[in-house]
């Protein structure tokens, strides 16, 4: 009788949280080319196709999230002022989970968000969970 009751009552909060959350909205965050062929500061959105080239030099950020994560959506605006604040000495970059399934898998992505910083490819530190920029930021000049 209890569920019966409740259960009108929880569709009514779950809907009101999307609602809240804004889950059926796209991210903001990707860099488009600059002028001479390089990209422009910002973040980053690959997937399975794009990852490897993107990630194979250097030090990049990648935070693996999905849409329809609230806390993914909390660490976005954070993980944008982490690409501002370190402007061209790093790459950040953004998974979506649900369309780089193949990466998500190869790094074994269990819990989201969860973020990576990698050096030539490889893992140096991860995250996982909603972190602080100054925490991100630490990492990435470390990693340097």
């Amino acid at each position: 009788m209890i569920m019966n009751t409740m259960s009108p009552l929880l569709t009514a909060c779950a809907c009101a949280l999307l609602m809240v959350t804004g889950c059926d909205k796209k991210p903001v965050a990707s860099a488009a080319p600059a002028a001479d062929g390089s990209a422009a500061i910002g973040v980053l959105e690959l997937d399975d196709a794009t990852f490897a080239a993107q990630t194979a030099q250097g030090v990049v950020l990648v935070d693996f999230w999905a849409p329809w994560c609230p806390p993914c959506r909390m660490q976005g605006p954070i993980v944008d002022a982490v690409a501002k604040q370190l402007g061209e000495t790093a790459k950040v970059a953004k998974v979506n989970v649900d369309n780089a399934k193949a990466t998500a898998q190869a790094f074994g992505i269990r819990s989201i968000p969860t973020l990576v910083v990698l050096k030539d490819g490889k893992t140096v530190k991860s995250f996982t969970g909603l972190t602080q920029a100054d925490a991100l930021v630490a990492a990435v000049k470390e990693a340097l």
